[in-house]
């Protein structure tokens, strides 16, 4: 009995992949957007395979992002409690798609429309689960019961703000269905997985203008993270003026580095709690990812910083 139950779930999971992947079809997610910055331009590539999240980011003969897989690109993500304890990836609806999709042609998520021309690009998307029903992150098993979550996500990228050539306005808002009760919720806004080549981990005190070496980490602190190539010719960071997230003071930029797989990876994270349950609905924030050589980045971080940090409402 219990081998017929288990054979009937992976027919059902392989007719549902099958619909998401017949719907995605509909809606094209191979797009390019481009801007001038310094002596190149900054070129970014969108593919259907990852429905619609960014599979390519190029500047002055340099690609700054490692997409491998569905989780690997810059894109977004969020995890939730699912009325127990937080665990990592447990339910965590996933832009580009989820492990099972691999480096496979096709994602679990369903992109439903996107726009692309000069340098903005907007996409809506429904946002695959990263595990799949029994399936586990390390020893903790999949909260969710389906491969298609009921999460969709909008997301507007801008390149170049005005007198700002290396900052790209990064706006994404998470939309939690109704129905669904959390009392926690980890929103990670943007997220770029780089190749290793970018070894060089800073930290950045926009206010003091103080650049630190970084140590692996991994995990978050609280000043905004730079990836850069050892010599800075070549760095990605982020920022928001939308940090910290009220009670957590302390995180919300990470860092990561992942040596085996030879791929390194910053984050912007917000998270919002609640003792009996967080509110469903839109979540919407906005991050600045910086591109260029570490000095580009640093100086543009810094000029946000002066023109927007004040005036932030969060």
């Amino acid at each position: 009995m219990a081998k017929k139950l288990r054979e009937m779930m992976r027919v059902a999971i392989g007719l549902a992949f099958l619909m998401v992947s017949t719907i995605q079809a509909a809606v094209s997610g191979d797009a390019q957007i481009r801007a001038k910055a310094g002596p190149s331009e900054i070129v970014i590539t969108t593919t259907s395979r990852l429905a619609g999240a960014i599979h390519s980011l190029t500047w002055n003969g340099r690609e700054f992002i490692d997409s491998a897989d569905h989780g690997r690109q810059l894109q977004s993500a969020s995890n939730f409690d699912a009325g127990s304890r937080i665990q990592s990836e447990t339910y965590n609806p996933t832009e580009a798609g989820s492990r099972f999709d691999g480096a496979g042609p096709r994602s679990t998520s369903v992109l439903h429309a996107l726009h692309a021309r000069g340098n903005k690009l907007t996409a809506v998307s429904q946002m695959a689960f990263w595990l799949r029903p029994g399936d586990r992150s390390g020893t903790n098993l999949a909260k969710n019961t389906s491969v298609l979550s009921n999460h969709w996500l909008k997301k507007r990228v801008t390149i170049g703000v005005p007198g700002l050539p290396h900052a790209i306005q990064y706006d994404t808002t998470f939309t939690v269905p109704e129905g669904e009760v959390h009392r926690h919720a980890v929103f990670e806004a943007v997220t770029g997985y780089m190749p290793a080549a970018f070894s060089k981990f800073w930290m950045f005190d926009p206010v003091r203008q103080q650049l630190q070496p970084l140590s692996d980490g991994p995990g978050e602190l609280s000043k905004p993270v730079i990836l850069a190539t050892p010599k800075g010719l070549h760095a990605m960071g982020v920022w928001s003026a939308e940090q910290p997230s009220k009670g957590f003071e302390q995180v919300g930029y990470g860092r990561f580095r992942f040596a085996p797989q030879k791929v390194v990876k910053w984050n912007c994270v917000f998270r919002v709690t609640h003792p009996k349950a967080i509110r469903t609905g839109n979540y919407t924030f906005r991050c600045y990812v910086l591109v260029g050589s570490l000095k580009n980045v640093t100086d543009t971080m810094t000029t946000l910083h002066r023109r927007l940090a004040q005036t932030s409402t969060r």
